[in-house]
């Protein structure tokens, strides 16, 4: 078994990563395709000649740069990449479902429907990365449902948490500001931690683009909660935090969104 990285200038986008994929399926002599969006690299693990891989994407007007190839294992063809990523999406499930527990009892302690919502995309955070770690090793159809999954999980929070929100204008909200900033700020270090450990696997399979999505949507809503808890601080109104809390469900719901185009796309 060997492993070759190629560098294919001209793939840019999704599309020419499902050009390729379809170009392969079958293909016997190819084990195993991870793909590199940012650096325009695929790793083959291949029993047939470089030159197959080389000649077939060349058919197709994706010439491509032959950069390593060496001898490597059975074992290693389909332990390599997803043994890393299985233990980077635990740790990121154990980091998400604590941080939701943490800003689900502060939230409603606090009157916030911002770290309620912010506390809600935790646990849909939560579902992303359980359902990549269930998809991590397996076949890239089985990935595309744990990405469709976690598309629509994303998209039923979020109209949960916006419902929440606007139902706080009418039945009014005290939110306790020093409260949310102490616990944002603990959430934001916690997401920078999830985006540092996810950051080489962005370019992976869809269930790991599913997951880099989410950890940076939350980056975004961690600051939004801070922010809008200083507001409360100096202005006495609730309305900072109910406004975040709308902006984070819209958030939350692009993010879905994006995973369902992405998974369509590599269907």
């Amino acid at each position: 078994m060997k492993k070759t990285i190629v560098y294919v200038r001209k793939m840019d986008c999704p599309s020419e990563i499902k050009m390729i994929e379809g170009l392969f399926e079958g293909d016997d002599g190819v084990k195993q395709m991870n793909f590199n969006l940012g650096d325009r690299q695929i790793t083959f693990f291949h029993k047939t000649d470089e030159s197959h891989i080389l000649g077939k994407l060349k058919d197709v007007g994706l010439e491509g740069k032959q950069l390593e190839t060496r001898e490597v294992s059975e074992n290693e063809v389909v332990v390599e990449d997803s043994q890393i990523e299985a233990k980077t999406l635990k740790i990121l499930l154990g980091i998400n479902f604590t941080m939701f527990l943490v800003e689900i009892v502060i939230g409603i302690f606090a009157e916030s429907a911002g770290l309620l919502a912010d506390g809600l995309d935790m646990l849909a955070d939560s579902f992303v990365y359980g359902m990549s770690l269930y998809a991590t090793g397996k076949s890239l159809s089985m990935k595309n449902k744990a990405a469709t999954f976690s598309g629509g999980t994303q998209i039923f929070l979020a109209l949960f948490i916006l419902f929440e929100a606007v139902r706080r204008f009418f039945v009014g909200s005290e939110p306790v500001s020093i409260l949310m900033m102490s616990i944002s700020l603990m959430a934001l270090f916690a997401n920078v931690s999830c985006l540092g450990l996810i950051h080489k696997h962005r370019e992976g399979g869809i269930h790991m683009q599913a997951s880099w999505i989410f950890s940076a949507n939350d980056v975004l809503a961690n600051t939004g909660v801070i922010i809008a808890g200083a507001f409360v601080y100096f202005t006495g109104s609730n309305i900072p935090d109910l406004v975040i809390g709308i902006v984070i469900a819209i958030i939350v719901l692009r993010g879905g969104f994006s995973i369902l185009k992405l998974a369509k796309a590599k269907a």
